[in-house]
């Protein structure tokens, strides 16, 4: 139930400023390609959130009139790709009177409060919490959930996505109450 990671091997070609070149070549190609791969999204390959490996060209070549030097390199990506219908187990971040929020790699998830449980819930301020009407269970900051993404949306190069969750299923929700509800269906 962890969150889908993935491993993309990409060549290109990285530009080297001359100031960075006391860096060393590796060193130089390694910060000039974090600055333009981590933390960027991207619909094809999801948020990368860095570089596992890196092969340096040793030879370059100029461009005119740029004084910069450009070098053929291999990289290994390592990425986070939200799946819709996923299931992820998470500790709730936050609620208030929407919903919880919880942290799914390095991706935020909001569970809408009419997605927390099949009864109705709602936000008590005094404790801050959610609290179920019925069973009267409560869902605060610091619980363990386990919850299915139902929907990935909004991302853009500037913002990462934004994700929706529900717990209204057998097996999903506060991990104390899923374990609940198998002692009661006897272990299974």
């Amino acid at each position: 139930m962890e969150a889908v990671f993935r491993i993309y091997r990409i060549k290109g070609v990285v530009r080297i400023e001359p100031s960075d070149m006391e860096k060393g070549l590796e060193a130089a190609a390694l910060a000039e390609l974090k600055k333009r791969f981590e933390g960027m999204y991207s619909r094809e390959l999801g948020l990368i959130i860095a570089i596992r490996s890196l092969k340096v060209s040793p030879e370059g070549y100029i461009i005119m009139g740029d004084g910069a030097t450009y070098h053929e390199v291999e990289l290994e990506l390592l990425a986070y790709v939200p799946m819709i219908n996923e299931v992820v187990e998470a500790t709730v971040e936050n609620v208030a009177k929407h919903g919880a929020h919880i942290r799914i790699g390095p991706i935020d998830g909001l569970i809408h409060i009419s997605q927390i449980a099949d009864e109705e819930a709602f936000f008590d301020p005094v404790r801050g919490a959610i609290v179920l009407r019925q069973s009267k269970r409560i869902l605060t900051k610091g619980d363990r959930v386990r919850a299915r993404v139902t929907s990935v949306s909004g991302a853009s190069m500037q913002r990462l996505p934004r994700m929706s969750l529900t717990m209204r299923q057998p097996y999903l929700g506060k991990i104390e109450w899923i374990n609940e509800y198998k002692a009661k269906r006897g272990g299974k």
